[in-house]
């Protein structure tokens, strides 16, 4: 009876390392040892002759995209690209760390912004040593010291041969606005300050045609400080470019009232003064 119960089969897989795969059947009955061999499958063709091709594409976009991301993470953006493309920053251009690197262009600066040296190495993208010292409130503050850092250096920058070439194509673009007065038939602006002192006034847009200044339609770029920009830089500009210069606008706008002009009541009292004045004086050059 022992001899005649049949013991289960043992499967044995061997390793994928090897080029064919057994399986081993033990007969307890007899102690033979049967050996079924079948070929090795290795590669996922084989193992799916009919796969569908998008599963290729798939597998080729995220390759694709691991591939851009690793890419992206090389390519990191800088401070200053950043800096300007924040939304309300559009009247900024980007100002070449060769200049900024020029202890020369930034002649006074230091007494005047908080935190100078970590402010300029947060704009360098300069990792400094002892930045893991400072609290999170210090942070804000050096963060807020590089804005102001900036500003002051881009109003340099924009009297300078290359700040002008790279005002100019934001002037081309429009990226200053145009002018909301009528006769000026939407003329693009520049962005102008009232004073080259700090938190004094905020930039306003100069219009060329009319040669008024007005307030940006963006409350974003109507809180930048005008020192930023400086009072020289508009007139400088269309100076050093003296064909985008347009001739002034002579269209005045008239009141009127039923088709009629209305009458300057403040000029007629004046003159009615200065009549009165003089008979007065005749009058009195009589008498005597």
């Amino acid at each position: 009876a022992i001899e005649s119960r049949a013991v289960l089969p043992r499967i044995s897989i061997c390793s994928p390392r090897h080029n064919m795969s057994t399986v081993e059947r033990t007969n307890a009955r007899d102690g033979n040892l049967n050996t079924l061999v079948m070929p090795a499958v290795d590669t996922v063709e084989e193992r799916f002759p009919n796969k569908p091709n998008y599963l290729d594409q798939d597998t080729e976009s995220s390759d694709d995209a691991s591939s851009g991301n690793s890419s992206a993470d090389e390519d990191e953006q800088s401070w200053i690209s950043w800096f300007c493309s924040l939304k309300g920053n559009e009247f900024f251009s980007e100002v070449d760390e060769e200049y900024i690197q020029d202890d020369f262009n930034l002649s006074g600066l230091s007494s005047m912004v908080p935190y100078y040296d970590y402010a300029l190495d947060l704009i360098l993208d300069v990792e400094s040593p002892n930045d893991d010292m400072l609290t999170e409130q210090q942070h804000e503050l050096v963060e807020s010291a590089a804005e102001m850092l900036y500003g002051l250096i881009h109003a340099r920058y924009t009297l300078t041969s290359r700040g002008m070439v790279a005002m100019l194509e934001k002037y081309k673009q429009c990226h200053f606005g145009r002018c909301p007065r009528v006769y000026c038939n939407n003329h693009p602006c520049l962005p102008v300050g009232t004073s080259d002192v700090f938190r004094t006034a905020t930039v306003k847009i100069f219009c060329p045609r009319c040669e008024e200044i007005f307030f940006p339609r963006s409350k974003y770029q109507g809180n930048i400080d005008g020192a930023y920009f400086g009072t020289t830089f508009p007139h400088l500009f269309l100076m050093t470019y003296g064909y985008l210069k347009p001739q002034k606008s002579s269209s005045m706008y008239v009141p009127k009232i039923f088709g009629f002009k209305i009458r300057d009541q403040n000029r007629s009292m004046n003159d009615q003064g200065g009549n009165h004045e003089d008979v007065f004086e005749d009058k009195m050059h009589d008498r005597k």
